[in-house]
């Protein structure tokens, strides 16, 4: 269920019964966390037809090419990172095994994602994003008792009609946070996906977010504007960790990145795309 997943939660079951469901990965494996068409970037025309099963010779070039391949997986068809790196690398070099150093790794991927988006979506994009944004603003309001952080591509901005919702809460009792959900009548699944700090699964609840929740006149509102905009109700996911765990969560990652938000910095990038 990516986060750039199309419609990644599955429609919920029986309330509450805690169905297992297949590992979700975190936030659809982007930066921090986890058939395509054949237009190419500008100044990169025929990649997939030039490279497609030849022996590599560069590996700039050949990191270059599938995060390109990648990139419009990602956008075009809601792939999570780890698939569109794989599929990218396969339809380009058939069989041939390469070493690890010759694949991209996802910050490269997401850099051509955003020149992608800019080059063909440059007009529908903003918009998608912004509503994704508002409806993991109003789901964090909720969830606020539980410290609730937005990650993946509706934080970092490469989100598209595809994409999920991803927050992960830091709580004493993250069973406490399934009880919330049940309360508010949330239909939801429980799967697991990967802690973000590459420890055991966490306990990860997820559901088609049609406007039902939380019960208030701006979700509503908001579910008709996604409804005309994205045609379909849009995946959420909620990984439940210890709150110890929230201490890590804090911290950027290498390349000095914060990786999550909590609801005034998200409040924050939503003003600043208004502003725009």
């Amino acid at each position: 269920m990516g986060a750039s997943g199309k419609r990644g939660a599955a429609a919920a079951g029986p309330r509450g019964t805690g169905k297992k469901a297949l590992i979700v990965p975190a936030c659809g494996g982007f930066p921090g966390c986890a058939t395509v068409p054949q237009t190419s970037l500008s100044g990169h025309a025929g990649i997939i037809d030039t490279m497609s099963r030849r022996t590599p010779s560069d590996p700039g070039r050949l990191r270059e090419e599938i995060a390109q391949a990648a990139a419009r997986m990602i956008a075009e068809d809601g792939a999570d990172y780890a698939t569109a790196k794989r599929k990218a690398a396969r339809q380009l070099l058939g069989d041939l095994r390469v070493a690890g150093e010759w694949l991209p790794d996802n910050e490269m991927i997401e850099e051509e994602v955003r020149a992608y988006q800019a080059l063909f979506h440059s007009e529908e994009q903003p918009r998608i994003l912004a509503l994704l944004r508002q409806l993991a603003l109003l789901a964090m309001g909720d969830l606020a008792p539980f410290r609730p952080y937005l990650v993946g591509a509706v934080l970092n901005g490469t989100a598209t009609e595809h994409s999920d919702v991803y927050i992960q809460c830091f709580c004493d009792s993250p069973k406490d946070v399934a009880l919330h959900l049940l309360n508010a009548g949330v239909d939801f699944e429980t799967s697991e996906s990967r802690h973000f700090a590459g420890r055991a699964d966490v306990e990860t609840l997820s559901f088609l977010w049609r406007g039902q929740w939380p019960a208030l006149r701006e979700a509503r509102q908001l579910a008709g504007e996604v409804r005309a905009t994205l045609g379909a109700p849009v995946g959420v996911h909620i990984a439940l960790y210890d709150a110890d765990d929230e201490r890590g969560a804090a911290r950027a990652d290498a390349s000095g990145r914060v990786v999550r938000a909590d609801a005034n910095a998200v409040r924050a990038l939503l003003g600043e795309a208004g502003d725009d």
